[in-house]
């Protein structure tokens, strides 16, 4: 059987716990690495992944 589709999460961590299925098509943390900005503004809609995008980075560095 496939992995499941979380709908909702907001933890990159509970992501992974849970083997959930998650794809980042953006490329958003090599893009953020190499651009080499000391401060980085993220603005999206509501419900666009803003939070989800931090807790993966925070799970990629820590």
């Amino acid at each position: 059987m496939g992995r499941t589709i979380s709908i909702g999460a907001q933890s990159f961590e509970f992501i992974r716990k849970n083997n959930y299925f998650f794809i980042d098509k953006t490329g958003f943390i090599k893009e953020w690495w190499e651009n080499g900005d000391v401060v980085t503004l993220i603005t999206r809609p509501r419900r666009f992944g803003k939070t989800l995008n931090l807790a993966m980075m925070n799970c990629f560095f820590f």
